[in-house]
């Protein structure tokens, strides 16, 4: 290999242990720790001051016992386990509003799709803050939605969405909608419409045509969607704190809570070295699924 792509490979090696290895081992050794009320509020159990005998010292204190705690305490737990089960519908319902709008930016004149493509990708040019709160001000029991509802006469009292669940499933779908329209797109718009043409000709009605054509050939694009909003979801701080209210329960809010409010980094570092190595499975089973497209795209 010469020096050319040793250096070309050497860009993203690097930047990966920069921003990821090296933030990864200071979370760690931090989560390896002891809580103490001081600044920083822990303990460091590895003193590098001490050379080669710190370390030999440091193995010799080495415990697990924040990853025991979280472990042994159920809120962690049920955290988790409400996180992922929180991420999971979120991801299903914005595959289910995701799809139609893929499946008609698709099937629209070429001459639309630009236009229609611009108006999916239009809410990233604000602020995710700022789109949060402006749900807020639609789904409150004052709010727009609620106004709108009553005054058609569809309700004749406020419904309670915001500091619900409810609430954080419409702010995942809503901020996370083009993760799944934009790969889901892009493997319909490759569609070959002659396809549709000879699965009714061989005698498939229209509807069994769409699942057994159109359906199929966009899983490629399906799964990828569904990757790319249920990873970031399954960690969402921001949606839950500000629209679920202190009863939506996912590690996210935990981990902040740990870290700001309580002030103990150590369990925080545990619950942040756990979630990214749940977190890492979904991205394996992502990067796999994209190396296969791409070895049957060759």
């Amino acid at each position: 290999m010469n020096l050319g792509r040793r250096l070309l490979i050497s860009v993203p090696y690097g930047w990966l242990v920069v921003l990821f290895l090296i933030p990864f081992l200071i979370v760690f050794k931090i989560s390896l720790s002891d809580y103490a009320i001081s600044i920083p509020p822990y303990t460091p159990t590895l003193d590098t001051s001490e050379g080669w005998s710190g370390f030999a010292a440091y193995w010799s204190k080495l415990d697990f016992e924040n990853f025991v705690f979280l472990a042994e305490d159920s809120l962690y737990i049920k955290a988790y386990l409400s996180s992922f089960k929180i991420a999971t519908i979120a991801t299903f319902l914005t595959l289910l509003v995701g799809f139609p709008f893929a499946y008609a930016i698709a099937n629209a004149p070429e001459e639309w799709r630009p236009s229609l493509l611009l108006l999916v990708i239009l809410p990233f040019w604000t602020s995710f803050l700022i789109r949060v709160y402006a749900l807020i001000g639609i789904l409150s029991n004052e709010g727009f939605l609620n106004q709108f509802l009553m005054w058609t006469g569809v309700i004749s009292e406020p419904l309670v969405i915001m500091n619900t669940n409810a609430a954080v499933y419409i702010g995942i779908v809503y901020t996370y909608l083009p993760f799944m329209v934009l790969p889901i797109y892009s493997t319909l718009e490759k569609l070959d419409g002659s396809l549709l043409e000879a699965a009714q000709d061989l005698g498939c009605t229209r509807i069994s045509a769409f699942w057994s054509v159109t359906v199929h050939l966009a899983k490629p694009g399906v799964i990828a969607g569904c990757f790319l909003v249920f990873i970031p979801a399954l960690g969402e701080f921001v949606i839950p704190s500000l629209l679920g209210g202190s009863r939506t329960l996912m590690i996210g809010k935990v981990l902040w809570e740990e870290f700001f409010s309580n002030r103990d980094w150590p369990v925080a570092s545990a619950v942040a070295i756990i979630l990214l190595l749940v977190l890492i499975i979904p991205i394996v089973l992502f990067q796999r699924n994209e190396q296969k497209q791409r070895e049957q795209n060759k």
